[in-house]
């Protein structure tokens, strides 16, 4: 049994674990954060860290419903986040990169709403999210012998929406400090990297979804 520190604690290191390998919505979030400054990235994380919160509960309160709907349909949810990524890596590539916020100004949360559930999708529609979650979630029950009430697992998936949000904080802000130094030349290559990045993770998850299907047919 963890005390509720320790579980705390071990919630915050899986929710760092979570977000920090480099993956699309890191991508994103950095992207966001050059264009749009702090509050722009941190919204396009605040996406992940609902989207980890959805995969910590599936595995701490053991939500056979939400797994089996994420289970029967997930070549479908798959193929969105593929689709999703393959329409985001294009309109960095084809879009003209600009500081829609200027460095020396500060946005609001609110003028960047609209990426959260876009980030949300990505997170819960990626196979090595929802694996790693299910991995570690269950490494950790397995170690301390199962969460034994609702409020053991309560306080797990707050604690890894909290390690989640963390790390895009930081993020968001060291790029949002930096930016004022990139170039019109430096952004146009952070776009276009960005946007190849995106892309092959999207057509990857789309490719694999097709292989699977054509070897079963």
């Amino acid at each position: 049994m963890l005390s509720g520190i320790q579980l705390v604690l071990a919630g915050l290191g899986i929710g760092l674990l979570m977000a920090a390998p480099i993956g699309p919505v890191n991508v994103l979030v950095i992207q966001r954060a050059v264009a749009k400054g702090f509050w722009g990235g941190l919204a396009a994380g605040i996406g992940a860290v609902l989207g980890d919160g959805v995969l910590a509960a599936v595995g701490a309160f053991s939500v056979a419903a939400i797994s089996d709907v994420m289970l029967a349909h997930g070549d479908t949810i798959q193929l969105v986040g593929g689709a999703l990524l393959v329409a985001f890596g294009l309109a960095l590539l084809l879009r003209k990169p600009v500081m829609t916020t200027p460095p020396h100004e500060r946005s609001h949360l609110l003028e960047h709403m609209g990426i959260i559930p876009q980030t949300f999708i990505l997170t819960v529609t990626n196979p090595g999210a929802v694996l790693g979650m299910a991995a570690m979630i269950g490494g950790l029950g397995s170690l301390i012998g199962g969460l034994n009430t609702n409020l053991e697992a309560l306080i797990l998936v707050v604690a890894v929406m909290g390690g989640s949000l963390l790390w895009w904080l930081g993020l968001s802000e060291l790029i949002a400090t930096i930016r004022h130094k990139l170039t019109d030349g430096r952004l146009k290559l952070i776009n276009r990297i960005a946007g190849i990045i995106l892309f092959g993770f999207g057509i990857g998850l789309i490719v694999e979804i097709a292989s699977r299907y054509f070897s079963q047919g």
